[in-house]
């Protein structure tokens, strides 16, 4: 790595999602904007190039590019260009996209830096690689010879694939706030990285929304981890053991968007947001509750349903939450009882009651219910679905995806008749890559039966 005189310029850059669907929902880099914002503290410049990003000042309406629709709150589709398949997927006849900016807009963006001293790229999920390998091949050939640095979830999880196929000169396989330190000595040169003290995940600077030409909603991180370990995560693998920011800190980085930027909506990113309540959510929402600042939370990661209580339902309506996603995944008790351990019988229509008590409707509720699951039957799915309708919930169905380094990646693999392990992108949960074809069959179906649902249909 050069070590330069003056202040370096860096690239960070948010690639593109190659897939037959892809949603806005409250989706940014969070790591890569922390990671901005702690490098431009370190003395770096940053130029980030996010090629989700759908306020780039650049993207204009074409026969090619779709403007996306917009919703609520700040989610909505993304821009899209339709793309050829990849050759494993030639047989599957549907659309394949690309979502995000034009190649033409990525490379402009690329050409106005000049001399820049290393380029970043982050990764999100597995089967989205081939964004990522457009993106540094592009980077490549405007900066020939300037390092490419690869992090992120395809990166950890996959981590011989990325090695082998991702272009990237190095490939960084831990993450969390080490990673970030790391990231640093490469990029200064250090060679003796046990002297320097640990990073707290409070002290670090706020993430670097900034860089952005518009904000329409910010993401934001109570905690890192989650104490449970359910067998479809790989949460364990990614963030072992949990760290918690103080409420107080929390506050401020809301009241610092808020006030600054006029920010009224925030998705929480955590994986385990509501447990400890008392002691670590709950300071939060009341301080949040006495300012009386009319915010809106959002929470796209799906909460436990166990640590609702009938005073956290209250303060969680009082304090603005608009869009409040259970993890519900199924009401087959052994199905529970193998995969997660996180409903018992009766627990989901009782917290469904605190909720309703508190003043959350179908419009704020949902629940998530997973299908696709090795060894689950599209009537299971069907149950659940259900079971939600019984309780006036609307529900999202999510489709597995089998993931390397999670505790159901073996069994995964004994129900596939694709080659997980060698191509990453047969873990795509649009292909219910673990079901048979009968069962794959009927996945239509129980869409319709959400539909209808959503609609006041009777099911």
């Amino acid at each position: 790595m050069r070590v330069f005189s003056e202040k370096p310029t860096l690239i960070l850059i948010n690639p593109w999602i190659h897939d037959f669907a892809a949603y806005d929902f409250w989706s940014k880099p969070l790591g890569l904007l922390y990671l901005a914002g702690y490098l431009r503290e370190q003395g770096f410049e940053i130029h980030l190039v996010d090629c989700l990003d759908i306020h780039h000042p650049g993207l204009k309406a074409g026969p090619h590019l779709k403007a996306p629709k917009r919703h609520a709150f700040g989610t909505g589709k993304f821009w899209r260009e339709q793309i050829p398949r990849p050759e494993p997927f030639r047989k599957i006849q549907r659309p394949f996209h690309r979502y995000g900016i034009s190649p033409e807009l990525f490379i402009q963006d690329l050409k106005k830096v000049r001399n820049p001293a290393a380029i970043l790229v982050t990764s999100l999920m597995t089967y989205w690689y081939p964004g990522v390998q457009e993106a540094i091949r592009l980077a490549k050939e405007i900066h020939p010879g300037i390092p490419v640095l690869l992090g992120g979830i395809y990166a950890r999880l996959c981590h011989r694939h990325a090695l082998g196929f991702s272009g990237a000169d190095r490939v960084f396989q831990g993450g969390g706030l080490e990673a970030f330190k790391a990231v640093l000595q490469m990029l200064q040169g250090v060679r003796d990285p046990s002297r320097e003290a640990p990073l707290v995940f409070d002290n670090l600077p706020y993430p670097a929304f900034d860089l952005y030409s518009r904000i329409d909603y910010l993401p934001l991180l109570t905690s890192l981890g989650c104490p449970f370990h359910c067998q479809y995560c790989a949460g364990p693998f990614l963030n072992p053991g949990m760290v918690r920011r103080s409420p107080r800190q929390v506050l401020e980085e809301i009241l610092f968007w808020h006030r600054r930027h006029g920010v009224i909506d925030f998705a929480f990113y955590d994986d385990a947001l509501l447990i400890d309540f008392e002691n670590h959510l709950g300071i939060l929402l009341e301080e949040v509750v006495k300012r009386n600042l009319s915010l809106r939370f959002h929470t796209p990661n799906a909460v436990h349903i166990r640590a609702i209580t009938p005073e956290a339902a209250k303060l969680l309506w009082r304090a603005g939450f608009r869009t409040l996603r259970l993890g519900l995944e199924t009401v087959d008790p052994l199905l529970h009882q193998v995969l997660d351990q996180k409903v018992a019988a009766g627990e989901f229509e009782r917290v469904v009651g605190y909720l309703q008590a508190a003043g959350f409707t179908k419009k704020e509720l949902g629940v998530y219910l997973l299908a696709g699951l090795p060894g689950q039957s599209a009537d299971s799915v069907k149950e659940a679905i259900q079971a939600a309708h019984d309780q006036g919930v609307d529900c999202s169905i999510s489709e597995y995806s089998p993931l390397p380094h999670t505790a159901l990646w073996e069994q995964a693999k004994a129900h596939s008749k694709y080659d997980l392990e060698e191509e990453p992108l047969f873990q795509n949960n649009s292909i219910l890559p673990c079901w048979e074809e009968a069962e794959r069959a009927r996945m239509p179906e129980l869409k319709k039966m959400v539909k209808e649902f959503r609609r006041g249909k009777k099911i």
